[in-house]
């Protein structure tokens, strides 16, 4: 079952022209789905028509709509900087009208399963940027949405709290099982977090190729070791580099 899609999608910029497209691409339930490709591309263009943040110039975009099915988590933790952890997680459940107690013991909830249980009074300034980007995770997945959406949220950080963070998106998933779409540079990145990797051509972005990842999901120790990864990533920067020259 399909919980999104772009059909035949295109996006033109005054003074740009064709940033993203034409694109096609169905998301089904439970699916993890990795968008990589050069800068420019529209990789992030794509996220957006998917949030229902943007509007396609042409085609179709097919999502839940409804509050809450939805949840984008951005490269920049983007937290109100006067809350403190739990009400920044708490937060979309206020809005959606959650009385304020249930809001506060579903925040307290969210912050456990990633990991900040005795954080909950800290305010941003006071948290590490792997700490705030859990935060930013918890306030997303809060809602138990349908499809998280993942703009590149662990470009800022060092490759160890990126690996750790990787881990603690799939034990996460594994307890809802979200669909996910996760944009990024890091090919190996891409190829450990997705079951489906897709990899676009330089802008204006098309689909330049897609690749299936086999394994289970969460990733099993030295995964990244095996040959199947290894050979899995080296076709995925193989056809990037021919995206990147097409």
């Amino acid at each position: 079952m399909s919980v999104a899609a772009l059909e035949a999608v295109e996006v033109d910029y005054a003074g740009r022209g064709r940033a993203l497209g034409p694109v096609s691409l169905s998301l089904a339930a439970g699916e993890v789905t990795a968008l990589v490709g050069p800068s420019g591309c529209g990789k992030s263009t794509a996220l957006r028509l998917l949030a229902g943040l943007e509007a396609p110039t042409r085609g179709v975009v097919r999502r839940a709509a409804g509050r809450g099915e939805t949840a984008v988590v951005f490269q920049a933790p983007t937290l109100a900087p006067w809350l403190s952890a739990r009400a920044n997680v708490a937060l979309p459940l206020e809005l959606a009208g959650t009385p304020r107690d249930a809001a506060m013991r579903r925040a307290d909830s969210a912050l456990a399963r990633v990991g900040l249980a005795g954080a909950e009074a800290s305010r941003p300034a006071q948290l590490s940027g792997g700490m705030a980007m859990r935060v930013s995770l918890a306030r997303a997945l809060v809602t138990e949405p349908k499809l998280l959406l993942l703009d590149e949220p662990f470009a800022a950080l060092d490759e160890i709290t990126r690996r750790t963070l990787a881990d603690d998106v799939l034990a996460l998933w594994a307890a809802t099982r979200p669909a996910i779409v996760f944009v990024t540079h890091n090919v190996e990145e891409a190829v450990y977090m997705a079951g489906r990797v897709v990899v676009m051509s330089r802008g204006p972005g098309r689909i330049a190729g897609e690749f299936a990842v086999e394994g289970p999901t969460p990733r099993p120790a030295r995964f990244r070791t095996q040959p199947e990864f290894r050979a899995t990533a080296e076709a995925v920067s193989a056809a990037l580099a021919e995206g990147m020259a097409a």
